[in-house]
């Protein structure tokens, strides 16, 4: 396959799953895909990573966002789907897995790194990949995001070092998540945890 024949199937492919995500999300959640799609982008663009797969990830991430929660579950209990305890008080954070499964089995996405990157864009894990923090940070900073806390600085961080972001954005959800006595999920504070013990050690190697 030649470099303009890939190119246009590229295309074709964002086309048809703009058109697709606008018929399944309500108008706020599809303004909101847009913007993700478009800041994983630019993140991919920043950080030499490929942004054909960034942008389909963005596209899909909340794909299954607009179903019911018992549709969800149900979902995973057909497809052996593993549902956690805080998902199971929380139901909706099962959108990240169901999103990955329609992404497969519905739209079609074979790729790997493209449903790691939505099965985790809400939880995070331990030592993710590139389009894993890439969907994660650009989810979090999309220009229509407004309630987070300390935005400009989030986003200015996010082109600036993707790990440091990635600590922020846990480390602000976390504070958030206990402040509000909301339900943790385990996979966010392991990711923490994981990402806070790779800065400590990163710096103390700066100090000798």
């Amino acid at each position: 396959m030649n470099k303009e024949t890939k190119n246009s199937m590229e295309t074709q492919e964002i086309l048809t799953l703009r058109k697709a995500m606008e018929k399944a999300l309500e108008g706020k959640r599809y303004e909101h895909t847009l913007g993700v799609a478009y800041t994983a982008a630019s993140l991919a663009m920043c950080y030499g990573q490929d942004v054909h797969k960034a942008q389909v990830a963005g596209l899909l991430h909340d794909c299954a966002k607009n179903y019911t929660n018992e549709k969800r579950i149900n979902i995973c209990r057909k497809n052996g789907i593993p549902i956690n305890e805080a998902e199971q008080k929380n139901p909706f954070l099962l959108h990240a897995k169901v999103g990955s499964f329609l992404a497969r089995e519905k739209y079609g996405i074979k790729d790997k790194e493209i449903l790691d990157a939505i099965t985790y864009h809400t939880t995070g894990r331990p030592d993710m990949g590139m389009l894993d923090k890439i969907i994660y940070i650009a989810d979090y900073i999309e220009p229509g995001r407004r309630q987070a806390p300390g935005l400009p600085e989030v986003r200015r961080l996010a082109f600036a070092s993707l790990d440091d972001c990635l600590y922020r954005i846990l480390k602000d959800t976390l504070d958030y998540l206990g402040a509000s006595k909301m339900e943790i999920d385990m996979s966010t504070q392991q990711t923490y945890d994981y990402y806070k013990a790779l800065r400590c050690d990163q710096k103390g190697r700066e100090s000798l």
